[in-house]
């Protein structure tokens, strides 16, 4: 895509010539809090205009390009520091504010002299949560939000599934105080080298903050509560005020998007609520993008190389959304049905009228084993035909066991094609392979997968992974999902196992998937515990795992069941048609 006005521009013109730019704008709040912006203006702005702002705790300098390249096409664009950040007033409280100060901010800038009354929202990630947040509180002149990468709290930050992870104590580094510390956030391998040294001494994680040398109010709030509870529901918008909502809102994410289920979550909130004849006004974009390339797309990521058409031009995008919403122009022509998915391999865009359609049916893959699968070249296998009998598979966890934590530093966790630590990991993992493909098969959806279990403890957390194995053994990660014990049945409801006998565990929020496996490639599921650097460790003994440290470690035998009584099974999100295909 190319910018709309790049046409009209004079000969030597750059976008900093057509702004002005308007330092320590200061927006009251309710309750006499300042918060501190700064205003990037179209230079010759003639008449009140639309504005969009973003609401951040990154500094309002980090997103000095976005102003630019807005207030060049015509829109006032505002970066507001958020409560208790930068140059604003206040104390910070990670998300808490955000909604109610959202709100005052839509409503100070309707009144400005440079904005006609509708105000916009821009913004990934922390930016895209609280466009929901604020969206929430339904200010009366926001037109439109475009949240991207947005989390859903206790769905995927801080918590998922109820497990918590190291990695806040990197965050909450990063946003400590009022400046900003984006280069000791950066720093991968210092972190990778802090969590190992807390696996390896076996500390209770509520420790993690002192360990660090940085003790941190708001990381014993998050470990104070463990699961989904009351505390985490008020992060989010509530049933009725997502129904509320009937603003456009335009909702985009990647396949490698490590908010994806917050933000999926978010958007099947939205929908759900909805009568059908208003569903039509959300839009969906899921792009072969990581974090940070829903907002910049890049060619090469995580490992993997994706194709031509997979760099969409979203500030462009963004800019005709904002077009066709608050100034009746022309809907973006990249919109051509409710819901956009990039199919990787094929690098083709695909589109369906609602999330539910991308997936036309599931084939059933059902665990099987001749001896036990512990290795990826001594693998069990999935099959159509249900196995009528068969002895279960199984493995042994010690959360003791630190072998790997060196290796795991050296390892980028975001990479989905290095294999090292799958192998390293032989003999402490279960690993099934289909049979190659004879031909081409199109998945495009969620995968799904139902294990019977037997464990020998009051609890353990477990991992499930699939991989895409191609005919020469290069393999690509696809999606993970992961499960503690106690919350097999319900996420609010903990429920220590009490009997070795086998039980039924179902996996079911697997990252979105839409991915072609080429003739001559194998599916590959990979289920063991989770014994990471960048997990909070559960030592298995059913206590309060914030608190519990290697002296309460208990080693776990899993067996994993595949007979006629318990068809442990996965099931395969076959694609559907799509009429409006491009690449």
């Amino acid at each position: 895509m190319q910018g709309k006005e790049q046409g009209e521009r004079r000969l030597g013109e750059s976008d900093n010539d057509r702004v002005e730019v308007r330092w320590g704008i200061r927006i009251p709040l309710r309750d006499g809090i300042l918060l501190n912006a700064t205003l990037y203006a179209p230079r010759e702005l003639t008449a009140p205009m639309s504005v969009i702002f973003t609401l951040t705790p990154y500094i309002a300098q980090t997103y000095h390009d976005r102003g630019i390249y807005f207030a060049a096409r015509g829109y006032p664009f505002l970066t507001v520091d958020v409560r208790g950040r930068g140059d604003s007033e206040g104390v910070f409280k990670p998300n808490i504010n955000e909604g109610r100060d959202g709100y005052d901010v839509v409503e100070w800038l309707a009144r400005q002299s440079y904005c006609s009354g509708q105000v916009a929202m821009w913004g990934g990630s922390y930016a895209g949560y609280d466009q929901w947040a604020t969206a929430a509180q339904l200010p009366p002149h926001l037109a439109t939000i475009v949240p991207v990468a947005a989390p859903c709290f206790s769905v995927d930050f801080p918590i998922r599934s109820n497990i918590a992870m190291p990695y806040w104590m990197q965050w909450l580094t990063l946003v400590g105080g009022r400046a900003s510390h984006d280069r000791i956030f950066g720093s991968e391998r210092f972190w990778a080298d802090m969590f190992r040294r807390s696996f390896e001494r076996g500390l209770p994680f509520r420790e993690l903050d002192a360990m660090l040398g940085n003790p941190s109010e708001c990381f014993q709030e998050w470990v104070a509560h463990p699961q989904q509870d009351e505390y985490w529901d008020r992060y989010n918008p509530t049933t009725d005020q997502y129904a509320r909502l009937s603003m456009p809102i335009l909702t985009i994410t990647g396949i490698y998007d490590g908010d994806q289920l917050g933000a999926l979550t978010h958007y099947r909130r939205h929908i759900d609520s909805l009568a059908s004849s208003e569903r039509s006004r959300h839009y969906l974009i899921i792009g072969p993008w990581d974090h940070a390339g829903t907002r910049t797309p890049v060619r090469e990521f995580a490992g993997l190389r994706v194709g031509d058409a997979s760099l969409v031009d979203l500030a462009e995008l963004h800019l005709q959304w904002y077009d066709w919403t608050m100034r009746k122009g022309p809907k973006p022509t990249f919109l051509r049905s409710n819901v956009a998915y990039y199919m990787m391999v094929v690098d083709e865009w695909r589109y369906a009228d609602s999330l539910e359609e991308v997936t036309a049916g599931f084939e059933a893959l059902y665990l099987q084993s001749q001896t036990n699968p512990t290795d990826v070249f001594l693998s069990g296998g999935l099959g159509r035909q249900p196995p009528s009998s068969s002895e279960p598979d199984h493995y042994v966890s010690d959360p003791r066991d630190v072998s790997l934590a060196a290796l795991e530093c050296t390892v980028d966790p975001a990479n989905r094609v290095d294999q090292r630590l799958a192998h390293a990991r032989s003999g402490k993992h279960l690993v099934y392979h289909t049979a190659a493909y004879q031909q081409d098969l199109d998945i495009a959806g969620f995968f799904r997968l139902t294990v019977w279990l037997s464990i020998d403890q009051p609890d353990t957390d477990f991992v499930a992974s699939i991989y895409d194995v191609s005919s020469t053994g290069e393999v690509v990660q696809l999606t993970t999902d992961v499960m503690r014990a106690r919350y097999r049945e319900s996420l609010r409801t903990p429920k220590l196992i009490e009997s070795a006998a086998p039980l039924r565990y179902d996996f079911e929020t697997f990252a979105f998937v839409a991915r072609r496996i080429s003739a001559g490639h194998r599916l590959r599921l990979v289920f063991g515990p989770i014994n990471s650097i960048y997990s909070q460790k559960n030592y298995n003994s059913g206590g309060v795992v914030a608190e519990e440290s290697a002296r309460d470690a208990r080693p776990v035998t899993v067996k994993l069941l595949h007979d006629e009584a318990h068809p442990s099974a996965l099931y395969v999100p076959v694609a559907g048609s799509s009429p409006h295909a491009r690449r």
